[in-house]
């Protein structure tokens, strides 16, 4: 398994951000907190771990950009019920991304739905590519980071725990954590939420 990890493990990492990134709804996040727990371990290095996560991010937003860019347009327009409908929702799309594109790519790499279509929607809308692509850069580093670092020292502090404590205070150590992470979550959504509606 070990060498499995430090064979394939950081392509592995770089395809599911990647592709995740540029629309394909895989586990990319998922992935860099893996990896992030593993090199707490010392299986992996962190900071390979970030740089990759952030070059996959960055890589396969572009990609989900030009593909909307190129053809998004093209493929909602090819059916009746969808053209419809994107003749409708397409202006408003435009105006939201010229006034809050760059927010949106940036915090977009923090929520899960935004992380697989943003991309894809900053293209169909023609949000100008220079600065699609500085806050995607922008966004997709800051995640990487602030994911891989939290994944690396919570793994780090569980392994401590459960070698100091036992196996059952290192499981409600690290239950305490994930229940940190989902309510961090919900406060986080519920902040955009009122955001957006103000």
């Amino acid at each position: 398994m070990a060498s499995l990890v430090a064979d394939y493990g950081l392509f592995l990492l770089f395809v599911l951000i990647a592709m995740e990134s540029a629309g394909v709804p895989l586990p990319g996040e998922t992935a860099l907190v893996t990896a992030g727990v593993l090199a707490s371990r010392g299986d992996m290095d962190i900071v390979a771990v970030i740089a990759v996560a952030a070059t996959a991010a960055i890589v396969g937003d572009n990609v989900g950009y030009w593909a909307g860019r190129l053809g998004g347009r093209k493929l909602l327009q090819r059916w009746g019920p969808l053209e419809r409908h994107a003749s409708r929702v397409l202006p408003w799309s435009e105006r939201f991304f010229a006034r809050h594109g760059p927010k949106t790519i940036f915090l977009g790499r923090f929520i899960a739905v935004l992380r697989v279509t943003a991309a894809w929607l900053a293209g169909i809308s023609k949000m100008h590519w220079w600065l699609f692509f500085a806050w995607n850069a922008a966004g997709g580093i800051c995640w990487a980071i602030a994911v891989g670092l939290v994944a690396y020292f919570a793994g780090q502090a569980a392994a401590e725990a459960i070698g100091r404590y036992g196996l059952i205070a290192g499981g409600a150590i690290v239950v305490l954590l994930v229940v940190g992470a989902v309510v961090f979550r919900f406060i986080r959504r519920r902040m955009l939420g009122a955001e957006s509606e103000a």
